[in-house]
């Protein structure tokens, strides 16, 4: 009965078409539609295409260093800093992509090296470790060549992205021996209420005397990662026997000072408040897994700390403040960062260095980079590359979407450090540098 009422409403219609109350759709209707589906399409591909920045160009570094023999054979010899760097098409472009998959990815295939833990007692009570991996080939000048190696902050061997670096570098030929930050490695207890902070090098110093004494004719090459980039440079330039037997340094994406560092990191700007934050998570965690070491007991060395300050810490500056000054003594934050930061010792540093940073770094605000450049400009010795993608320790590579397993970082370095052996092989015997042959040096050793 109703389907017949409806033949004849419609039947009614379609006889009477202007005494009915049926309501047809405009024809422009279904247009206008579609012009918003299209509307709606073309916002959502152009938040695309500015978040992951696709319309930025793709160059080569941008290289600040001064004319000598030594640069141009460089830059002849290590064809990374010259040739454009190409990030991965769809999102090797966004700084934040780049630094959120090295954070969590580490790298696209990570290999397993094998090497050996050694154990350092130090005269603080603290006890560093470091793992050495012995080379898989002859490096191609022929010489005994030790990288020695400082990660980011919290970070060690066991890391995905130290572990590519380490095989890459192994397959070429160097020994490699990799800081383990104290109270880094989870497995491994602090022995002093001490851990890790910005700017100390005892325990990177205790490694590289290690490595002199064990290989009296090795050279050294000095790199350092973000955290890791501080140090060295801090290292090397803080006393002038820590340049004997180095033939070059590289930092890759350090930010020089804290002190400058710490307004920066307390903006929105590129979310840098937001990766304060996490930085701080992560700090938390790793200082709270030692908390019986570092506030336990009645040790005289204990840290006097409010937990409840660091329960509540949401940057890396209210950490610092409440427990890491504290460490060596500092009196303040202010006074902390001043002597912790290498951009009051990089200056003294006479071997060839290089320094490395990403214009599209959210960590390091493009304010710290004119220390190098001002540092490159200055010095024979400095070369400064700066490149428009890479994000903070990323430099992933790739056609499209799939980045490969080495990144530009892990050739770079590599590259650049060729050169430099093969300048060195090429200089008259009375220019290279100089060689002890001090005891053996002791230490445990554990197999990684």
């Amino acid at each position: 009965m109703l389907l017949h009422f409806f033949h004849l409403s419609l039947l009614s219609a379609i006889m009477n078409p202007h005494d009915t109350d049926v309501h047809t759709i405009s024809p422009e209707l279904p247009a206008m539609f579609d012009g918003m589906k299209l509307a709606a399409v073309a916002t959502v591909l152009y938040i695309l295409v500015r978040c992951l920045n696709l319309k930025s160009p793709t160059a080569p570094p941008d290289l600040i260093y001064q004319d000598t023999p030594l640069n141009r054979f460089l830059l002849k010899s290590c064809p990374q800093l010259t040739k454009e760097y190409i990030p991965p098409l769809l999102w090797g472009k966004s700084g934040h992509l780049q630094t959120a998959l090295y954070g969590k990815l580490g790298r696209v295939s990570s290999p397993h090296p094998c090497g050996v833990r050694k154990f350092l007692p130090m005269q603080d009570g603290a006890t560093s470790t470091f793992d050495l991996f012995e080379p898989l080939a002859e490096h191609r000048t022929g010489g005994d060549i030790t990288m020695v190696i400082c990660p980011g902050i919290g970070n060690h061997s066991e890391k995905h992205y130290i572990r590519t670096f380490v095989d890459y570098s192994q397959r070429e030929g160097y020994r490699c021996a990799v800081l383990n930050h104290l109270g880094a490695l989870p497995n491994i207890e602090l022995t002093s209420p001490r851990m890790f902070t910005y700017g100390c090098t005892w325990e990177f110093s205790a490694m590289v005397g290690y490595i002199k004494k064990a290989y009296p004719q090795t050279q050294l090459i000095v790199i350092g990662f973000s955290l890791g980039g501080n140090i060295v440079c801090k290292f090397l330039g803080e006393n002038r026997n820590n340049q004997e037997r180095v033939l070059c340094s590289v930092s890759v994406c350090q930010g020089y000072s804290a002190l400058r560092a710490q307004e920066t990191f307390l903006q929105w700007d590129q979310c840098r408040r937001f990766y304060n934050f996490l930085m701080a998570d992560n700090m938390k965690k790793i200082i709270l897994s030692h908390r019986d070491s570092l506030f336990g007991g009645t040790s005289s060395k204990r840290i006097d700390a409010d937990l409840s300050r660091l329960y509540t810490s949401t940057s890396i500056m209210q950490i610092d403040d409440n427990i890491m000054r504290k460490f060596h003594g500092h009196s303040s934050l202010k006074e902390y960062y001043e002597k912790e930061s290498c951009v009051h010792y990089i200056h003294n540093v006479n071997v060839p260095l290089l320094l490395v940073n990403s214009a599209d770094d959210p960590l390091v605000h493009d304010s710290l980079l004119t220390i190098p450049r001002t540092l490159a400009e200055k010095k024979q010795n400095v070369v400064f590359a700066l490149t428009l993608h890479g994000g903070h320790l990323g430099f992933f590579e790739g056609a499209v979407l799939f980045p490969q397993p080495l990144t530009w970082m892990d050739k770079v370095i590599v590259g650049y450090a060729n050169a430099m052996c093969q300048w060195d092989k090429q200089k008259p015997p009375c220019q290279k540098s100089a060689t002890s042959s001090p005891p053996q040096a002791e230490g445990e050793s554990l197999r990684v």
